[in-house]
C-alpha cells in the first residue's frame, strides 16, 4: 500500500495574461480608449450592443497584436475570424464577448525565462484579439454594486501558455519579461493599478514522474506579479495538503485574498463548451496580406535581450548595469542620449543606477515621468569630477532638477552650492580645525589614517558643506607633515 505521506509532488503552471492595447479609440467602435474618466461617460450604442449597430475593427488594435505576437515568436495566421463568446454578467451589456476561438491571430509561440538550470522556453500555446469588459464597483456600505461600462469594448490580447512553469518563481520571472518586451513594443502601458495588464493562472500538482495533468484550480484577482508568486505558493500548498490527506482537488475558480494571504473559492469552473462559441455574425473573417506582416516586423524595435546583448558589448558595462539600465526602456534610450555626450559609461551608470534610480524609487515614479535631459545630466555628473560640487552635494542638485527641470549650472548658482577649491580659504579652516583637534591631528601624525575623515568632516562642517574634501584631505597631510 503507498504511502502518501512520502509522496513527491510537482507543480504545474499556465498563464493567461490579458493585455489591454493602448489605441485612441475601442476595438470595434469610435469611443475614445482613456483610463480614469467619469464612468459611463466613454460609451455609445456599439460597445453598449444597442440593436442596430454594427461593429467595425480598429486596424491600430490589430497592428499592435501582430506586433505581441512577432515578439512572442508566433506564427500568425494569415486567415483569422471573431466569434461570439456568450455568457450573461452584468459588467457584460451585450450579454456576449467579441473574441477568437478556433482562428486566433497568433499560436505557438515562446518566450525565453532564465532559471538556476539555465534558460527554459515556455511555449505560448495562442494569443488572440477581444474586447474588454466592464468593471464592477462593489459598494459595500449601501450593500449595492454599481457597473462601470467605459472599459467596455477596449480592446484586449489574451496571451496564453502552455503549462510549462514549474514553480511560483517561474511563473514570477515570465511575467516580468513578458511585460518588459512588451513595454518595448509601446502597445501598453502594462499598468497592473489600472488593470491594463491582468494576469489569470492555473494550477494543478501531480506526483512526480507522472505525465497526466491533476485537477487545476483557476486563480483570479491578483494585482500585481508579487501576489501572482505568494498566490501560486499558497495554492501549491493547499492542493499537495489536499492530496497527502486522502482528499480530491476540486476544478473551481478561485480568488486571492490579499488581506488574508489566502485563496478563496469563487465558482466551480464552467468548460470552454459552456460558453457556446459560435462565429460573429457581423463581422466577416480577416485575411492579413504578407506586405502588411512584412511591414510591422521591419517596424519592431530592439527587444530587451538584443539591447541587454548590445549594451555589453558595444559600452562594455557590466551584465548587473546593463540588465538593471533596460529594464525601463525610456531609461534604456536616456543612457545611450548621455553616452553621446560622455564616454565615461561606468560613471553614468553609477549616478543612474545610484542617485537616479534612488529618486525615481523615493517618489514612486518612472523615468519618463520627470524632467531630466541627457544634457543636463552629463553637465551635474562632470561638475562632480571637476570638484565643481561634492558628491552629496550634486546628489541635491540630482533632486531638484528633477523636480524643476531646471540645469546644474542655474540651481549651483541659486542655491550657492559651488564647492570651495581656493588654497587659501580651505586652509584658513584647515588650521582652525588642527587647532581645535589637537589629538586627532596627533593621531594621524602617528600613523593613524582613519582619523583623516573626522578632520575632514569638521572642515566640510565648517564649510557648510562647500569645501572640496580632496582638496581639504590633501591640504591637512601637507601640514600635518610639516609641522
Amino acid at each position: 500500500m503507498k504511502n502518501v505521506v512520502q509522496q513527491e509532488f510537482e507543480t504545474v503552471i499556465g498563464l493567461e495574461v490579458h493585455l489591454q492595447l493602448h489605441t485612441k479609440t475601442k476595438i470595434f467602435c469610435g469611443c475614445v480608449n482613456e483610463f480614469g474618466q467619469e464612468p459611463n461617460s466613454r460609451t455609445c450604442p456599439v460597445c453598449l450592443g444597442l440593436p442596430g449597430t454594427l461593429p467595425v475593427l480598429n486596424k491600430s488594435a490589430l497592428d499592435h497584436a501582430i506586433k505581441v505576437a512577432f515578439a512572442l515568436n508566433c506564427q500568425i495566421n494569415p486567415f483569422i475570424k471573431f466569434d461570439r463568446k456568450n455568457y450573461y454578467y452584468p459588467d457584460l451589456p451585450k450579454g456576449f464577448q467579441i473574441s477568437q476561438y478556433n482562428l486566433p491571430i497568433a499560436r505557438n509561440g515562446f518566450l525565453m525565462i532564465p532559471t538556476s538550470n539555465g534558460h527554459k522556453k515556455i511555449h505560448i500555446k495562442r494569443a488572440h484579439l477581444e474586447e474588454d469588459a466592464g468593471k464592477l464597483i462593489h459598494d459595500t456600505t449601501n450593500n449595492c454594486s454599481l457597473v462601470d461600462y467605459n472599459r467596455t469594448g477596449t480592446p484586449l490580447i489574451e496571451i496564453v501558455t502552455e503549462p510549462d512553469l514549474s514553480s511560483p518563481q517561474e511563473a514570477y520571472d515570465y511575467l516580468t519579461i513578458l511585460k518588459l518586451t512588451l513595454q518595448y513594443l509601446n502597445v501598453s502601458d502594462c499598468d497592473m493599478e489600472k488593470g491594463s495588464l491582468r494576469c489569470d493562472a492555473n494550477i494543478s500538482i501531480r506526483e512526480k514522474g507522472e505525465q497526466k495533468l491533476g485537477t487545476k484550480a483557476e486563480l483570479k484577482n491578483m494585482n500585481s506579479f508579487r501576489a501572482v508568486k505568494l498566490a501560486l505558493e499558497h495554492e501549491a500548498n493547499r492542493q499537495q495538503t489536499l492530496l497527502q490527506g486522502g482528499e480530491k482537488i476540486i476544478q473551481e475558480t478561485r480568488l486571492w485574498s490579499e488581506e488574508k494571504q489566502m485563496t478563496i473559492p469563487m465558482r466551480s469552473k464552467e468548460e470552454a463548451h459552456d460558453y457556446r462559441y459560435f462565429p460573429e455574425p457581423d463581422l466577416v473573417p480577416f485575411i492579413i496580406k504578407e506586405a502588411t506582416l512584412t511591414e510591422i516586423r521591419q517596424s519592431l524595435p530592439e527587444l530587451p535581450n538584443e539591447k541587454f546583448q548590445r549594451f555589453l558589448s558595444q559600452y562594455k558595462i557590466s551584465e548587473y548595469d546593463a540588465r538593471i539600465i533596460i529594464q525601463d526602456p525610456n531609461l534604456a534610450n536616456f543612457f545611450e542620449e548621455c553616452t553621446k555626450l560622455y564616454k565615461e559609461t561606468k560613471k553614468i551608470c553609477n549616478w543612474i543606477i545610484g542617485p537616479l534610480q534612488q529618486e525615481l524609487n523615493a517618489h514612486k515614479i518612472t523615468f519618463r515621468q520627470i524632467q531630466l535631459t541627457a544634457k543636463n545630466f552629463i553637465s551635474l555628473i562632470q561638475r562632480v569630477e571637476q570638484g565643481v560640487l561634492s558628491n552629496l552635494a550634486g546628489k541635491d542638485v540630482l533632486q531638484w532638477m528633477i523636480n524643476t527641470g531646471k540645469s546644474s549650472e542655474e540651481i549651483i548658482a541659486q542655491k550657492g552650492l559651488a564647492q570651495v577649491s581656493d588654497e587659501g580659504a580651505l586652509d584658513k579652516i584647515v588650521s582652525e580645525v588642527i587647532e581645535e583637534n589637537i589629538n586627532v591631528a596627533v593621531q594621524i601624525k602617528q600613523g593613524k589614517e582613519s582619523a583623516m575623515g573626522f578632520l575632514i568632516g569638521q572642515a566640510m562642517k565648517k564649510s557648510q558643506g562647500k569645501a572640496n574634501p580632496k582638496l581639504v584631505g590633501e591640504i591637512i597631510k601637507r601640514r600635518l607633515k610639516n609641522e
